[in-house]
């Protein structure tokens, strides 16, 4: 086990090229599982690559146990990556094809052999030792490329989409397989993948990237309960948060924020101060599972008329318009209306997150718990 520190990384392919990687800056924990997401192109692999040894940085430096391995090459690093292409050799058997990088490490048969043996436990692939990798199946090749990857017992282990070559049924397995490797072997682990559900699920912290850039690092809850700007907030959550371009309007010295169904307009005291505020586009930032069928009138509601209905088995989501934008309430099943009937929702201000619609940062909360302490009424206007 080891810490992973990378301290203002940058990676730039040349003069007067856009950087690749940008001021990249991450620590985490010895036996931490650090997951790196991103959308395509948002330089997730190049900086694994970078911790790999398989890239130079441009600038700053990489840390394990608080030593630069920035100018080591890659077999000096004692790191191991599993490649998303598997990467094994066709010709070679799966114990063979565990063992290559012991023998590289020129250590005795018989402790190669009994290395093999543990790792083929673990992975439950002891019937395969015998074949050959165009025997196998996806998920089997996989199990073989982590298995050559365990076999090291190397300081860390990197992850490079592991599972995207994968059938949504089995990258589901896989993915419990991993979190359960983890869990026995404690070792710290890199984890690229462009899934929000496996970065959810399998991270300790998460670093959520694009454009070369860290939008944001913290643990899978933080990033979804506070996400730092309108991008994170987008990109982590399924189904995604709902933006709602809102319309400000004052009354009686009080900023109110407008609610319009079509059917009702709801009226919500803002708790945030003017300045914040003043010549602002903002946008209102709700989880579908944050908006519930209303009840009684402790809470911000307001009515609307259901347009679509999506049964998904344990959640039915339903479609209203608010201020002429649809938006996804995430319902239990038996509670799921159909076309064309109309709901009472509401939700708690304090969960309800406003963006800035330009620079896309997060400005605060929809109302401050002071402010409904004070009694801040909700105008619900009907019939209009």
């Amino acid at each position: 086990m080891a810490t992973l520190e990378l301290r203002n990384v940058n990676k730039s392919y040349g003069s007067g090229l856009a950087d690749t990687l940008k001021n990249i800056e991450i620590k985490i924990d010895s036996g931490e599982f650090l997951i790196l997401v991103g959308p395509s192109g948002c330089g997730k692999s190049t900086l694994m690559n970078c911790i790999a040894g398989l890239e130079d940085i441009s600038g700053g430096a990489i840390l394990v146990d608080d030593a630069d391995i920035s100018g080591m090459s890659p077999k000096d690093r004692d790191i191991a990556m599993v490649f998303q292409s598997y990467a094994l050799y066709p010709t070679m058997t799966v114990r063979d094809n565990i063992a290559f990088g012991l023998k590289m490490r020129k250590m005795a048969p018989a402790a190669i052999e009994e290395e093999v043996a543990r790792v083929a436990k673990l992975l439950q692939i002891e019937h395969l030792l015998g074949r050959k990798p165009g025997q196998l199946s996806g998920g089997q090749q996989q199990r073989v490329a982590m298995g050559r990857a365990l076999a090291r017992r190397p300081k860390i282990y990197l992850f490079d989409e592991p599972l995207s070559n994968l059938d949504a049924k089995l990258r589901v397995e896989m993915r419990t397989e991993i979190k359960l490797m983890h869990q026995r072997l404690k070792t710290t682990t890199v984890y690229v993948t462009h899934d929000q559900i496996e970065a959810m699920t399998l991270g300790d912290k998460v670093a959520v990237m694009k454009d070369g850039v860290i939008q944001q690092f913290g643990t899978p809850q933080e990033i979804y309960n506070d996400p730092a700007n309108l991008f994170v907030a987008s990109f982590i959550g399924s189904p995604p948060m709902n933006f709602i371009p809102l319309r400000l309007q004052r009354r009686e010295g009080q900023l109110l924020a407008v609610l319009d169904s079509g059917q009702a307009r709801c009226e919500i005291p803002l708790g945030l101060a003017d300045g914040q505020l003043e010549g602002r586009e903002v946008i209102l930032g709700i989880r579908p599972e944050q908006i519930l069928l209303a009840q009684g009138e402790a809470l911000p509601s307001i009515r609307a008329e259901v347009q679509v209905t999506e049964p998904t088995g344990p959640d039915t989501l339903v479609f209203v318009e608010l201020n002429q934008t649809k938006v996804c309430c995430r319902l239990a099943p038996d509670a799921a209306p159909r076309v064309g009937e109309s709901l009472a929702l509401q939700f708690e201000p304090s969960r309800v997150l406003l963006f800035d619609a330009h620079s896309g940062e997060r400005l605060g909360r929809l109302a401050a718990p002071a402010s409904q302490e004070r009694g801040a009424k909700v105008t619900q206007l009907k019939g209009r």
